[in-house]
């Protein structure tokens, strides 16, 4: 997460959303940057509206826009599963190593997802605290242009954006049993991610 207060602007880190690249092009210019304390860089809008907004409040005077990424679900959930699937991570509880992605979907859409299908939700990260989408502007990860251009507008700074953490390579297919259960099980992220097509 990055707060900009003069330009009044807090971005938030989806997860899998290039959200590291963009840290670190913007990073060393915003006024407050949660991305080294663990599980604080990913920070979900409703704890940021319960407990950080409150705080940003008392430095700006208008309440900030906020912005993030979201990725084609099915695209998503792949990054997570090939992500997971890095030789540092075999034999750790949370690696995906030798498990197919049916496997992987089938356990994320599973009452109790062991750890290694433990990812969230999209729509989750962005709702607030009844459920609704709390974010004023969201981009597609297919359209990284133009959330460059929005950035670059809104802070009046030129970037580019390199690439980091990126997931190892591996063939992704889904049967259409299990992408009908999750179409259905996690609709708002569908709905939310063809909501923005161009």
């Amino acid at each position: 997460m990055m707060v900009f207060l003069k330009e009044k602007l807090v971005f938030f880190a989806t997860p899998k959303t290039a959200s590291t690249s963009i840290e670190m092009a913007l990073g060393p210019n915003c006024d407050i940057r949660i991305s080294k304390v663990p599980n604080a860089k990913h920070t979900p809008y409703r704890k940021y509206q319960r407990l950080l907004e409150p705080f940003i409040m008392t430095l700006t005077k208008d309440e900030p826009d906020t912005v993030a990424v979201i990725r084609e679900p099915v695209e998503w959930l792949g990054s997570w599963y090939r992500y997971r699937s890095r030789e540092e991570l075999n034999g750790a509880s949370n690696s995906t190593a030798g498990v197919s992605f049916n496997d992987f979907v089938a356990a994320y859409l599973s009452d109790t997802p062991p750890e290694f299908a433990r990812v969230g939700s999209q729509a989750k990260f962005m709702s607030d605290k009844d459920g609704a989408l709390g974010l004023s502007h969201l981009f597609r990860y297919d359209d990284m242009d133009g959330l460059v251009r929005f950035l670059q507008n809104r802070l009046n700074r030129q970037f580019t954006l390199g690439r980091a953490n990126q997931s190892p390579k591996a063939e992704i297919s889904l049967s259409p049993a299990l992408l009908s259960e999750y179409q259905t099980a996690y609709a708002q992220d569908f709905e939310l991610y063809t909501r923005l097509a161009p």
